[in-house]
């Protein structure tokens, strides 16, 4: 059985591995939230890839806000729909880098299975490479066995986060740009206020980022110690929940894993008008 002793894999591992009986590799490709860009962009994929579905499958379709983290229930029954099963290994990449990946690897954390990894640099590191790209995605027809063993305590909601704003005891970082953390340019959705919870700190997922891949862990290291010089838990927001995760990855890469997403992050916050709003 193919087992993962990192969060990160490189594209030449992938590469080495991809035939593996029990590898699954995923596509968690979405658009950039606020640009012209549309479903799947990218036309091309690593072979063997399956599409995971951020935007119509994996998430809360009856939520208020976007993204947000689907029942158990529901989650195990699509999932098994892919293929996943108790003894899968799971590699999930994004065309941008590293954006959306992340966010599969949380749900899959959360929901109990654990030997998943995000590919570094995702397809565009697999492609200045030079392997090879095909143009459709894989369809599994055989169904997995994976049974869901949900953690709730990975997770937090709204009336976690007015508590948290009120105990000391927790370090907020908010993984968006630091111009709309400090409401220096509209957020991109419409009519949703600009600025940032209180208490929180601002660490945008990109300065993790060196081009398309993450940095290595002594500047991560020092990134979030930075932020977060107590080593408090630390609580992850963003604009709906995905690059929250980015955050995740990182310092999971340090070891560090007292950490909690706050899943309707900014969007949920700022919709809530009698919520408080710092700029």
């Amino acid at each position: 059985m193919l087992t993962l002793d990192s969060n990160l894999v490189d594209v030449f591992w992938l590469k080495e591995h991809l035939n593996h009986e029990n590898l699954l590799i995923f596509d968690a490709t979405i658009p950039k939230v606020g640009t012209a860009e549309k479903e799947m962009p990218q036309r091309a994929f690593i072979p063997n890839t399956l599409l995971f579905d951020l935007k119509n499958v994996f998430l809360d379709k009856e939520g208020t806000y976007p993204n947000t983290i689907p029942s158990p229930t529901y989650f195990q029954e699509e999932i098994r729909k892919l293929g996943v099963s108790k003894d899968s290994c799971i590699v999930v990449y994004d065309d941008k880098g590293i954006y959306s990946a992340p966010r599969v690897w949380w749900l899959l954390k959360t929901f109990g299975f654990t030997n998943v990894a995000v590919l570094d640099g995702g397809l565009l590191s697999w492609k200045k490479s030079g392997f090879e790209t095909v143009v459709k995605i894989t369809k599994n027809a055989k169904k997995g066995d994976f049974e869901v063993n949900y953690n709730e305590k990975r997770m937090f909601r709204v009336h976690d986060m007015v508590k948290a704003i009120k105990d000391d005891s927790y370090c907020i970082l908010d993984a968006r740009s630091s111009n709309r953390f400090f409401a220096l340019e509209p957020e991109p959705r419409k009519d949703l206020r600009g600025g940032h919870i209180p208490t929180s700190k601002s660490l945008p997922y990109a300065e993790l980022m060196m081009k398309q891949v993450m940095k290595e862990k002594a500047v991560l290291k020092r990134l979030i110690e930075e932020k977060n010089p107590d080593q408090k838990p630390m609580i992850f927001t963003c604009g709906s929940g995905i690059t929250a995760c980015v955050l995740a990855l990182a310092s999971e890469q340090i070891g560090i894993d007292n950490y909690i997403v706050y899943d309707g992050s900014w969007t949920e916050w700022a919709s809530m008008l009698e919520l408080p709003v710092e700029k």
